[in-house]
């Protein structure tokens, strides 16, 4: 008997661990499968995600130029994130409505637009039989119109042409065959920089690549357009300007002429005033009666722009904060120059008052209006610092 006893309580533990161990088995598997279950059934109870909200652009669609495929995936809203996984041709992105469009499906929303004339008649893909890659802009009075003539005979097809009128005379232009293909734009005693705020906007001028805000009094004898641009693209100027000849007054050292070289970043001013490493106005400057801007720098320039402020003096000295690497992608194109022939027409738009003449009181507002820009880029500059 007490043999019996001894066998039972040395046999009873080893039973009693592999009852143990199988129950616990038994157990872990009833669990993951609970959870399998569990996760199927959550899974199914998900919506699929419509493919408005996630895209996944094929390798195929590479064979389009970079501006198509660019197109292609702004046409159906702004992008949040762009990444490449696993393969680098593929790329997942997620749109959203611009604000005020919530309420419209993504599929119908053309977000940019562009400065192409249409037609009334006929069907929509038929209206253009050249879609122009560049823009250019003249902010003129009439009297200057034979110089813009001139000048426009320097720009291609490929340009689309707006004219910009602060003296109110628009009719008179149709003497020249190219006016009837410009867009004409009027509005009495105003600047080329309150046109541009208000008429050039990045989304409205997205499909130009590169965007020309000229003044009236250049002399273009020397320049040719398409052949300024190969420049540009060659040295990655993302902002820039046609030198401008010696013999033009009231040019800073930056942006004359250089002989035998076709694009220089850097000049010597006047004692002291080129800092280490060199800043405005000895690089990375361009003046604003001729820049050139490319598509994102313009972005950028745009909202800089301020509203109020109509004759752009100092936003020449600030346009290197729209550009990475501005020392290398601000500069002067040598082998294309003009000549500037500071005609003060604008001065004569102005109001006698008090005994002064109409072109004191515009030249004082713009050095007032420089100081004021400078003290707003201050300001910004030391409150985002703070915030920081």
């Amino acid at each position: 008997m007490l043999q019996k006893i001894l066998n039972t309580t040395m046999v009873s533990p080893t039973k009693s661990v592999n009852i143990k161990v199988r129950k616990d088995a038994i157990k872990t598997s009833i669990a993951l499968f609970v959870g399998l279950v569990f996760g199927v059934f959550i899974g199914l109870s998900f919506p699929a995600l419509p493919l408005t909200k996630m895209n996944l652009i094929s390798s195929t669609d590479h064979h389009k130029s970079p501006r198509i495929y660019s197109r292609h995936l702004r046409s159906h809203g702004h992008w949040i994130s762009k990444f490449h996984k696993h393969n680098e041709n593929t790329k997942i992105w997620i749109p959203t409505n611009p604000r005020g469009a919530e309420r419209l499906p993504p599929r119908i929303i053309e977000s940019q637009s562009d400065l192409y004339l249409r037609r009334l008649w006929g069907l929509p893909h038929h209206d253009l039989s050249i879609e122009p890659k560049y823009l250019v802009s003249f902010t003129v009075g009439y009297d200057q119109r034979n110089n813009i003539h001139d000048s426009i005979k320097k720009f291609s097809e490929n340009f689309t042409i707006v004219l910009f009128h602060y003296d109110d005379r628009i009719s008179e232009w149709n003497q020249f065959e190219w006016s009837k293909r410009a867009i004409h734009i009027s509005a009495s005693k105003q600047t080329k920089w309150w046109y541009a705020k208000r008429f050039l906007h990045p989304d409205i001028v997205a499909s130009y690549d590169y965007i020309f805000i000229w003044d009236e009094d250049l002399g273009l004898e020397h320049f040719d357009a398409e052949e300024y641009l190969k420049m540009v693209k060659k040295h990655g100027l993302e902002i820039s300007q046609p030198a401008v000849d010696q013999s033009s007054s009231y040019t800073w050292q930056m942006t004359k002429k250089r002989d035998n070289v076709e694009v220089h970043k850097e000049a010597e001013e006047k004692d002291g005033w080129c800092s280490s490493p060199p800043a405005p106005p000895c690089a990375a400057f361009v003046e604003i009666m001729a820049p050139v801007f490319s598509r994102d720098a313009w972005r950028c320039v745009w909202h800089m722009i301020q509203n109020d402020l109509v004759h752009g003096w100092g936003l020449d000295f600030a346009l290197r904060k729209c550009v990475e690497s501005a020392h290398d992608k601000i500069g002067v194109v040598d082998s294309q120059w003009i000549i500037h022939k500071s005609i003060p027409s604008l001065n004569k738009q102005g109001q006698a008052d008090s005994g002064r003449e109409p072109w004191e009181g515009v030249r004082e507002r713009c050095h007032e209006e420089w100081e004021m820009f400078k003290s707003r880029m201050a300001y910004a500059e030391n409150k985002m610092k703070l915030d920081i």
